[in-house]
């Protein structure tokens, strides 16, 4: 088990970019978001449609570099995909009801905070502060269980609610990324020397 999650820990250093593109992406969405609340909900299907786009491209290429050789690497992939899948529903259907965005926003959190969940699980003997993935996989379930129980039907609530999330799971993965970036050189020195 320590060789898989020291596997994993390596090509999650090698791609610490993907990383912090992602929790980028999700902090100037929530960012916009928050700064317009007034957003139809069209404009927001579109915002969300592109952040799960450009996440599940960067997932893929994350997995891609890795030529699919193991369980971690298909899961991002997986996820990738589930992202890409999920975004382009949203662009090709921008007119679908609130209630359809909401539980495929459900859906999609879900689904990736069980796949941080895991990443955790494997990094949890190789990687200081390897909660950071189990943390952003907790408040993506939490987040996804939400909607589901609680359908919002105001907008702007909704707005809220989905800017909070993005946020707080865009900085969860911002520090993990240069973390991860940190431990790679910290790795490369001892290396070298």
């Amino acid at each position: 088990m320590r060789n898989k999650s020291l596997g994993v820990r390596k090509r999650l250093t090698r791609n610490w970019w993907t990383v912090v593109a992602r929790g980028a992406i999700a902090i100037i969405f929530g960012l916009v978001a928050l700064c317009r609340p007034t957003l139809t909900l069209d404009l927001l299907v579109y915002l969300f449609a592109g952040f799960w786009s450009m996440g599940g491209i960067l997932l893929a290429i994350a997995a891609f570099q890795e030529r699919l050789h193991d369980n971690h690497s298909r899961l991002l992939l997986l996820e990738g995909i589930i992202g890409i899948g999920v975004g382009a529903i949203a662009f090709i259907y921008p007119g679908i009801a609130a209630f359809v965005l909401l539980y495929l926003i459900a859906a999609w959190a879900i689904c990736t905070g069980i796949f941080e969940i895991l990443t955790s699980l494997q990094l949890r003997q190789t990687l200081e502060n390897e909660w950071l993935p189990a943390v952003a996989g907790i408040l993506s379930l939490i987040f996804g269980i939400i909607l589901i129980a609680w359908p919002i039907t105001e907008a702007s609530a909704i707005v809220w609610l989905i800017a909070a999330y993005t946020i707080l799971f865009g900085t969860l993965l911002l520090i993990l990324g240069f973390q991860l970036r940190g431990w790679g050189r910290k790795n490369s020195k001892l290396m070298t020397n």
